[in-house]
């Protein structure tokens, strides 16, 4: 059932910031911007933490997320690395394959002790973390700080894996501190083969019920996990209860974002007080939905707002 809350949701996000270069045009991009963006389209509050350069890219970053509702205050501008790109190239089925370009902006997210004090004072309903931003000492050692000050009902970490930008140990330290574990099927045949202590070659999962037991019993801070399943839908597991959501399926444009949507709609959803399968399914109708569109935020439809409001939720803060 669904809980009334006078407030909007909070939520503070994590890592990197960029633009996504796809066929030639650069959209705004990296999860963490994404998941805030989709947040504050939701009508939450969200924040994120990351760094842009002192150049015009940055400026243009900047005031983008500004436009979407993101609040800034908390991003480094950096004044000797360049705001970060990637080159996206779509494979079949609107598959990206990313070329993450290394010594950017984001890859030094250092908030000033002002910005620290600030952020430890806040009361969020939710702190939002991945595992690319990770891959410098620099970010590690900021998140790691956060982890401590940050005063939040919920840690979620969408592990968001990047071929070559991530290590075991950075993995088992971030399902440490999580409380809502949120990946994708090839994402949990790797997590399942890293906390199993598994080396070499790791057969495939046969059972996604078992994997979650194995993860929460491991990690008992661990309350919910979430596994997205692209047009297979979701499965969810809360309080040892393992459910499985279909989706409508949709011709793709590109699946840029859609994991990042998928996120947005579980949390908000949940943090509104429904269920984790109630979650789910708008999880997977949001990430669907941006699925079938180009770039990571497009505008949300009158026919998206619809379904939405068939599914139970409230409209009024949603931003089109």
């Amino acid at each position: 059932m669904k809980k009334d809350h006078l407030k909007p949701i909070k939520a503070l996000t994590f890592g990197e910031a960029l633009f996504d270069i796809i066929k030639g045009s650069a959209h705004l991009g990296g999860a963490p911007l994404n998941l805030a963006a989709h947040l504050a389209k939701l009508g939450a509050k969200s924040a994120v933490i990351t760094a842009v350069g002192r150049d015009e890219l940055g400026k243009s970053l900047l005031a983008r997320a500004e436009a979407m509702g993101i609040d800034t205050s908390y991003v480094v501008i950096d004044k000797k690395r360049p705001t970060g790109t990637v080159t996206v190239e779509l494979q079949a089925e609107g598959i990206p394959v990313f070329t993450i370009n290394k010594g950017v902006a984001w890859d030094a997210i250092t908030p000033s002790e002002k910005e620290f004090e600030a952020i430890s004072d806040g009361e969020w309903d939710v702190f939002c973390f991945g595992t690319l931003a990770q891959r410098t000492e620099e970010n590690r050692k900021t998140l790691e700080r956060l982890f401590l000050e940050i005063k939040a009902k919920y840690f979620f970490y969408d592990v968001n894996l990047r071929t070559g930008n991530y290590k075991k140990e950075w993995i088992l330290s971030s399902l440490e501190h999580t409380t809502i574990l949120k990946l994708n099927e090839e994402e949990a045949n790797t997590i399942s083969c890293l906390i199993s202590g598994i080396s070499g070659t790791c057969k495939p999962l046969t059972s996604y019920k078992a994997f979650c037991r194995l993860v929460t019993e491991k990690y008992p801070e661990i309350s919910v996990i979430c596994i997205s399943r692209g047009p297979k839908g979701a499965a969810v597991y809360h309080k040892d209860v393992y459910e499985e959501v279909e989706t409508t399926p949709a011709e793709i444009a590109d699946t840029v974002g859609a994991g990042d949507a998928f996120s947005a709609g579980f949390l908000y959803t949940f943090l509104s007080g429904y269920g984790v399968s109630k979650a789910a399914s708008i999880a997977c109708i949001l990430g669907t939905y941006v699925a079938s569109k180009a770039g990571a935020v497009p505008d949300y439809s009158k026919e998206l707002m619809e379904e939405l409001k068939a599914q139970g939720l409230k409209l009024s803060l949603i931003k089109t």
